[in-house]
């Protein structure tokens, strides 16, 4: 089972999470892939996410999360004990975000979209200060990731198995690429 987390106004729309689905689906899985819209409040979204997959064992779920999602997947792998994929993570969302607070809009549509200011005391809450066991997790990080700095996510996910890309962008535009090495490893084999 494969719990995929979205990004910062992000959706199961984005490019990344439509990949993932529709791979799944090509290879007869697509009951196995939980990819839901996450509530803007850190709190709400992790209260879904131990939700939709409350009673599958550790060793059956792997999580993967792109940006504030691999932040939210951290947090989760090291609460249920499960693998994690995490696509140009953010280490520290509550710096970075800050700036965000207010009302917008999604990315993948006109829904408006509000972020409170109560929400970057919600996101220190799930800090993980140190991964405990870096070999569940999977960092895919890029140089030229225009948000975060790759730097960051290399420090704190060290000890890892982590794959640099030179270049790139913070969406992975080459992602269809790594999608069969990130199956991979959370168990699933890409046969055609």
């Amino acid at each position: 089972m494969i719990l995929y987390l979205h990004g910062f106004r992000s959706s199961p729309q984005s490019m990344k999470a439509r990949l993932v689905g529709e791979r799944m689906a090509a290879l007869g899985l697509a009951d196995q892939l939980i990819c839901p819209q996450l509530p803007a409040s850190p709190r709400l979204a992790m209260a879904l996410a131990l939700s939709l997959v409350e009673g599958i064992p550790a060793q059956q779920l792997s999580i993967v999360g792109s940006s504030l999602g691999g932040y939210y997947a951290t947090w989760l792998a090291e609460r249920i004990g499960c693998r994690a994929v995490l696509l140009n993570p953010a280490v520290v969302p509550s710096l970075d975000l800050d700036r965000h607070v207010g009302v917008t809009t999604q990315y993948h549509s006109d829904e408006p979209f509000e972020f409170k200011r109560e929400y970057i005391d919600e996101l220190r809450a799930l800090e993980v200060a140190h991964i405990s066991h870096p070999e569940r997790y999977f960092l895919i990080a890029a140089t030229g990731d225009e948000v975060l700095d790759y730097r960051d996510m290399l420090r704190h996910y060290q000890g890892a198995r982590q794959h640099v890309i030179e270049g790139s962008d913070h969406a992975i535009s080459e992602f269809p690429q790594y999608l069969d090495a990130i199956l991979a490893f959370c168990g699933i084999e890409a046969r055609s």
